[in-house]
């Protein structure tokens, strides 16, 4: 298991939102990048140096500081589409080898490199930016269907990283809730949210959503 790439955004004009801005543009780096514990949501830090959101409201902060994605996934995503996929056009900060990203467990932890460690948290939600970005109509339906959302993961042990570094799962927690499994509560199969909350490290809002679900009463 290893990085193929690290990939960093630029900036460029976000139509699809009515923003500014958008990072979703990102494409791999060479050498060293950083790997920082960005502050919290609405300052649009994330978890690599010299990237950043622009759609604060709903990226960035702790619980989303770095998003990755498979390669495996993308090609299958080339084959479907007919059209090459480069690593970082999800707007994924690392695109991975031989990683089961969806089936990774909420809490999982990744070594990569010798220093850094990150720890899954989350599933990505496609947004109307990753649709006009991929100019395909009814992309956000299709992506749903699909579910395989790629993680989002939080800074545990900061460092440097670099394409070709290799990953370790260094901790799988005692549960059975996926990212996929995440994806599809939060999206199309809402009757599995109460299945959500044997995972300690959901980010609140999730884990509130859940507990919503599962006591709808207020117990």
């Amino acid at each position: 298991m290893q990085l193929l790439s690290v990939n960093v955004g630029r900036p460029r004009p976000n139509p699809w939102k009515g923003l500014d801005a958008t990072g979703i543009d990102k494409g791999p780096v060479t050498g060293p990048v950083a790997v920082v514990a960005p502050g919290p949501k609405g300052t649009g830090e994330v978890g690599l140096a010299g990237d950043r959101v622009h759609d604060v409201k709903h990226h960035g902060g702790p619980d989303q500081a770095v998003y990755a994605y498979g390669r495996e996934d993308l090609d299958g995503w080339e084959a479907e589409l007919g059209r090459p996929l480069a690593n970082g056009v999800f707007g994924e900060n690392l695109t991975t080898l031989g990683l089961d990203v969806n089936g990774a467990l909420i809490g999982e932890r990744w070594r990569i490199g010798p220093d850094v460690v990150l720890e899954v948290s989350c599933a990505r939600i496609p947004c109307a930016t990753f649709q006009g970005w991929l100019e395909r109509e009814g992309w956000i339906r299709r992506f749903t269907r699909a579910a395989v959302p790629g993680a989002y993961l939080r800074v545990i042990e900061p460092g440097d990283i670099r394409a070709s570094d290799p990953v370790e799962i260094a901790h799988r927690p005692d549960h059975d809730v996926t990212v996929a499994l995440v994806f599809r509560a939060m999206t199309l199969e809402p009757a599995l949210l109460p299945r959500l909350l044997v995972a300690d490290a959901l980010p609140g809002e999730t884990r509130e959503r859940a507990r919503r679900r599962a006591h709808p009463d207020g117990a």
